[in-house]
């Protein structure tokens, strides 16, 4: 490898032994232990950048012997993976290994192209993705391939791979003093690389050269921090990780554990997401899990992200922390949720009931010589402002409950109110015949 090559690109391992940090996948548990990876077979693997599915591709093509076409799916497209086939087919019985890198980015036709030729076994497809395969890919693909899952890089594994770095000439040029790295900024180091070993080996790269440059013989927290500039967390918003992090905050909240939700919120943030984004959840959280138990939260969440709106970037987003840390500490029901999903499902499969005649209204002549209206009670008339025995549902549904009200916060109250009502339509009290139409 010359030295023109990038660091990462030097330093690839060249056989599977020497790959760190993914143990639980080539170890003799493994999905791709010795036995199993033995002879060829389609895969794709899926993990986040940096965790080696290049490497490991290659590498499975070299141990089975295979020709290695590589492509990838943000330059190639069908012509190439023609092209790919038909020269394989000249090659048989050797295998040929195309490796796609993100085939996420294949349209659904295009991995259709690659179909026929992997059936056939002219082409062993191995796919890199970031993106999650049960989206991103076919499933006709799918069922001929093998999804074999890559996880971020311990923080064990970065630190043997600073080593490794250490190692090269880049550190250790002939008759110059070697290049040595602080225990600082090591740590920093580690920490900015999020668990991404080509991220890593790019900021060690790029860090050695600014030392040299300058004449030091010690890459420092100083000098490190001026390459590293603004280090983003991963927060893809087209991907898992984007999503993940939402799903966590929502879960968090949901869990009434404000810590975590104001530590995923602040990743979210720092992650460059639109705060907005966090503002929907926050509100949708509010109505689906505080739900009637606090009532307020709706609106002082609502209030929240006005505020954020008015005030805008950083001043903004405390209010929207401060929603976050409201309604994860606060009493949750999802007792209206809950009833929503009972009433949409049975109005789903229901046929469209008559609206019952007391309940209709009448706004002319003809529509009261119908009956629309005729004996309906006006509530603010009865006594406790209820009218007991008052059926509101259609036929065939006079009894039916999709409500629960819950037991905690605000919603105790509702509860106690409800049995109450109920309690008078038990006993069947006779009401006075209601006044005159009071509003419809």
């Amino acid at each position: 490898m010359t030295e023109v090559a990038p660091l990462a690109e030097r330093l690839r391992p060249q056989a599977l032994e020497d790959i760190l940090g993914q143990e639980d996948l080539l170890g003799p548990e493994g999905p791709l232990h010795p036995a199993a990876r033995a002879s060829p077979h389609s895969l794709i693997l899926w993990g986040p950048p940096g965790t080696g599915k290049t490497t490991l591709g290659i590498l499975l093509a070299r141990s089975w012997n295979a020709e290695l076409v590589s492509l990838s799916a943000v330059q190639a497209g069908v012509r190439e993976v023609r092209q790919a086939a038909e020269a394989a087919e000249t090659r048989l019985p050797q295998r040929t290994v195309l490796f796609l890198d993100e085939i996420h980015r294949f349209s659904r036709a295009q991995q259709d192209v690659l179909l026929p030729w992997v059936e056939k076994g002219v082409l062993v497809l191995i796919g890199a993705t970031t993106e999650n395969p049960a989206f991103a890919l076919n499933g006709a693909l799918l069922s001929r391939t093998r999804v074999v899952i890559l996880r971020p890089l311990p923080e064990e594994a970065l630190e043997r791979l600073i080593d490794r770095a250490l190692t090269d000439e880049l550190f250790h040029p002939p008759a110059r003093p070697p290049l040595t790295l602080d225990a600082d900024a090591r740590a920093i180091l580690l920490r900015a690389s999020d668990h991404d070993a080509r991220r890593l080996f790019n900021y060690l790269e790029v860090a050695a050269h600014v030392a040299r440059s300058l004449g030091r013989e010690t890459v420092g927290r100083d000098l490190l921090g001026r390459v590293l500039g603004e280090a983003f967390r991963k927060a893809d918003k087209s991907g898992d990780w984007y999503y993940d992090l939402l799903s966590a905050m929502h879960k968090s909240l949901r869990g009434s554990s404000p810590d975590a939700t104001l530590y995923w919120v602040v990743r979210l943030f720092d992650a460059g997401v639109d705060p907005r984004v966090v503002a929907r959840r926050l509100l949708r959280a509010a109505s689906e899990d505080v739900g009637l138990a606090d009532p307020a939260a709706l609106g002082f969440t609502l209030h929240a992200w006005e505020t954020y709106e008015r005030l805008g970037e950083p001043e903004g987003l405390l209010a929207l922390v401060e929603a976050a840390v409201y309604l994860a500490a606060a009493e949750k029901s999802n007792s209206v949720y809950l009833a929503h999903l009972r009433a949409a499902r049975e109005i789903r499969h229901d046929t469209s009931r008559e609206v019952p005649l007391h309940l209709r209204n009448a706004p002319t002549d003809l529509a009261r010589s119908l009956g629309h209206g005729a004996g309906y009670r006006y509530p603010h008339d009865e006594p406790e402002g209820y009218a007991p025995g008052v059926v509101y549902m259609p036929a065939g549904l006079e009894h039916r409950r999709y409500y629960n009200a819950g037991s905690r916060g605000f919603e105790k109250r509702l509860k106690e109110r409800l049995e109450r009502l109920r309690e008078l339509d038990r006993r069947g009290s006779s009401a006075a015949e209601g006044s005159p139409e009071g509003g419809d």
